[in-house]
């Protein structure tokens, strides 16, 4: 990779996301690799995207093939690395949901089955459109990837961004100083 291309890639890596694994089933076989580059494109009809570079395995098998595309959880790290080829070592076994559709893989935040909706040429890339079929989610955290890393969210509590302004939220989110405030106003 050129220092050019690698500054533009970290660039990007600024840029927080989800991780998946975009998954397809070759007759008895199971493929699936690991995938940040994925968006939605539409809610009528319900279309998402992803992108895979044009040289990997999944590219192929992707071509004209229904897939599915599991947001995974966090603490599904082992899963992002084992689809990214990078599998721990010894490999836990991965274990899946059933389904009608795409492979499933267990646990995962949420879960798509798409049809192959249409391929676009991007570059070293290809942009795989799905159409949505069936979707599946629950409260999960999701797995974040951010510069180069696996992150948690921080859920921690912070003040408001509404602290000390007077144009707050009108459903009473009010940080307590703010709140306290507005009752000694008469608010």
């Amino acid at each position: 990779m050129s220092t050019a291309a690698r500054s533009f890639r970290d660039c990007l890596g600024r840029f927080a996301s989800g991780v998946t694994v975009v998954t397809v089933r070759s007759g008895e076989a199971v493929h699936g690799a690991t995938v940040s580059s994925f968006t939605s494109v539409s809610l009528e009809p319900p279309l998402v995207m992803v992108s895979l570079d044009r040289r990997s395995r999944m590219c192929a098998a992707l071509d004209g093939a229904g897939f599915g595309i599991n947001i995974l959880a966090a603490g599904q790290q082992d899963l992002a690395l084992h689809f990214a080829g990078r599998p721990a070592q010894p490999a836990a076994p991965v274990l899946w949901e059933p389904s009608d559709g795409a492979p499933r893989l267990a646990g995962a935040a949420a879960y798509l089955d798409c049809t192959s909706w249409a391929a676009y040429d991007g570059g070293d890339h290809v942009l795989y459109v799905g159409a949505v079929r069936s979707f599946d989610s629950d409260d999960r955290e999701p797995l974040v990837f951010h510069g180069g890393a696996f992150r948690a969210l921080d859920r921690s509590p912070k003040e408001s961004a509404w602290t000390g302004s007077l144009d707050g939220p009108a459903d009473g989110a009010w940080a307590p100083g703010v709140t306290a405030l507005l009752t000694s106003l008469g608010h």
